[in-house]
Formats: C-alpha cells, structure tokens, sequence
C-alpha cells in the first residue's frame, strides 16, 4: 500500500514530446558523457550557509581552507601523543 505522500510527491508527465522541443533549447554544442568518469568516481553535494559562501566563493577555497584544518588538526593530534 502507498503513503499518501508518495502520491502527492509525483510530478505529472508532461504532454510535450520531444518532437516539440522549444528554440531556445540549443544542445549542438553539447558534448555527450563529458562529466560521465567524474559522476562515478563520486559526487558530493554540499550546501553552505550563505555567510559563508561569502568567505569561500569557490571549491578551490573550500579545499584550501579544508586542508588547512585538517592540517591543524594533525599537528594537535600529534601533539597529544606526546
């Protein structure tokens, strides 16, 4: 038996077919499976708060800042052992 909530969830097909794909819809430049080898490999999606999507505007802030903490957070480690 279905939740009445999968039920709801459902989007109705639409009644357009392919034959009427609209102007503006211009895929001869598009390249089939281009991003295909990274999907496999693995994809995370992360959201930010947007305070901080001010500070790090990029992935390639993120990872910085990310490999830094991790970094400290090594040396602390390390640290303890001691």
């Amino acid at each position: 038996m279905k939740d009445a909530k999968d039920a709801n969830t459902k989007k109705p097909r639409s009644k357009r077919t392919t034959a009427e794909m609209r102007a503006e819809y211009d895929f001869s430049g598009g390249v089939r499976g281009k991003y295909a080898d990274r999907y496999r490999k693995g994809v995370n999606v992360v959201l930010f708060e947007p305070e901080l999507v001010a500070a790090f505007p990029d992935s390639k802030s993120v990872n910085d800042a990310l490999r830094g903490l991790l970094a400290i957070a090594s040396r602390a480690k390390q640290g303890k052992r001691a």
